[in-house]
């Protein structure tokens, strides 16, 4: 018996570039000084895509032990919900000021979803979302800056 087979190698190059997407937008919220930094976003991506891969093994008979339940659309779901209350609670509403937080909460809810795309596999998709999603956070925050703010 191998100790590490092709699926699990596999398996840690899919958390590993969760882990790295992640880290990469972390970095951008990091220089920004924001309070969900590189091991914030590094981990929510690599939880994502622990879900994803843990459904991956259920469905496809390499857990033997385990009941087969659930599907790809609840899986996400459950994600996206756990995100919401993270999200949640990095928002904050001052009694005489804007509220703070959102673009946070947002941040981790893609960074959720890039996690989930590389444990299902689709990693040309999690990496076009990175990269999409740090030119909105660093390109869009500075438009921002100069015509709203």
């Amino acid at each position: 018996m191998e100790l590490l087979g092709n699926f699990q190698i596999e398996t840690f190059w899919q958390l590993l570039l969760a882990a790295i997407l992640g880290a990469f937008i972390g970095v951008e919220r990091e220089y920004k000084k924001k309070g969900a930094g590189l091991q914030t976003y590094s981990l929510v991506a690599l939880g994502s895509c622990l879900f994803a891969v843990i459904y991956v093994v259920l469905v496809s008979g390499q857990a033997e032990n385990f009941p087969l339940f659930g599907a790809a659309p609840e899986i996400i779901k459950a994600v996206a919900t756990g995100i919401g209350f993270i999200g949640a609670g990095v928002i904050f509403r001052q009694v005489s000021g804007p509220t703070t937080g959102l673009t946070t909460a947002a941040g981790l809810w893609v960074v959720s979803a890039i996690g989930v795309a590389a444990g299902f596999q689709l990693y040309f998709l999690a990496i076009t979302v990175t990269a999409l999603t740090i030119v909105v956070l660093a390109g869009f925050g500075a438009l921002e800056e100069k015509f709203f703010r």
